[in-house]
């Protein structure tokens, strides 16, 4: 896969999500949702879930497990991505015909 491929497939996915999206929540994770309502009195619990995946990503992010995942199914790194160019691109290694071993030290 390639840098389009993951922006179109990213573009998609985002397009699809509504602004509300409904999530069913197990004991455990209700339990917890309510321990941080009492804690940190947000105006809402959707306020919470936001901070939540937020926190997920940087944290993603900072740990090089997005580059990893990106890496394997993309081929590309959250950088490359943002600057909309591959490494390659971006420092002209793919502008060079690549080099025949077999003749480069022949005339």
């Amino acid at each position: 896969m390639s840098l389009e491929t993951l922006a179109d497939e990213i573009e998609s996915t985002y397009n699809g999500l509504d602004s509300s999206v409904s999530v069913e929540l197990d004991g455990e994770t209700r339990h917890e949702l309510a321990m941080l309502i009492a804690a940190l009195d947000p105006d809402e619990a959707d306020e919470l879930v936001r901070r939540a995946v937020h926190g997920l990503f940087q944290t993603t992010v900072e740990t090089g497990r997005l580059d990893f995942h990106l890496r394997a199914g993309y081929d590309v790194t959250y950088d490359e991505y943002l600057s909309g160019m591959t490494f390659d691109e971006m420092t002209g290694a793919d502008q060079y015909p690549q080099l025949d071993d077999e003749r480069r030290y022949q005339f």
